[in-house]
């Protein structure tokens, strides 16, 4: 299997990942303008679908990572970046890959094992009364370290992709 092939394949996955979760922000919406029709206009509300829009949203931002960094759409300090070669942007991106996030996220992975395990244990529910019942709250921590592979596999990705670029620069 080629580089290319191999990057493409990681970036599918997160891509798809990313835009199956983009859907949750159009829920959001939906969920807001149904909480504020019911307390408005009902003078009701249910407490579990206000801690929905809470964890819809940390979803989004968990799980869409990995995608906004396969668009390189992520925040980067790019004052000197902007203007180097593609071959010194595909050294910058190797080196701060393996030095920063390679490390980052598998130290994510390892210290947020314990903290999900633990919630899948006890059957962690909402301390609200009312609130989200269990496995929801439990699935949302397991978004950590899914959200930290993601990201691993996705660094994984752009180290392949600058290297096939460095490759080519060099034939």
């Amino acid at each position: 299997m080629s580089l290319t092939t191999v990057s493409t394949t990681i970036e599918r996955i997160t891509r798809g990942v990313g835009q199956l979760v983009s859907w949750l922000t159009l829920a959001m919406v939906v969920v807001m303008f149904v909480l504020v029709a019911l307390r408005y206009f009902f003078d009701t509300g249910w407490i579990w679908l206000q801690e929905s829009v809470t964890w819809m949203h940390a979803a989004v931002f968990l799980l869409g990572s990995a995608y906004a960094s396969a668009d390189e759409e992520h925040v980067r300090v790019d004052i000197f970046y902007r203007q180097m070669t593609p071959q010194q942007q595909a050294l910058v991106n190797i080196a701060g890959t393996i030095i920063f996030l390679l490390p980052f996220t598998i130290f994510m992975i390892w210290s947020s094992w314990s903290y999900v395990e633990l919630s899948w244990g006890i059957k962690e529910a909402s301390q609200e009364t009312g609130g989200i019942p269990y496995p929801w709250v439990p699935l949302l921590k397991t978004f950590i370290p899914v959200t930290a592979l993601l990201l691993l596999l996705q660094g994984l990705a752009l180290v392949l992709r600058s290297v096939n670029a460095l490759r080519e620069a060099q034939r």
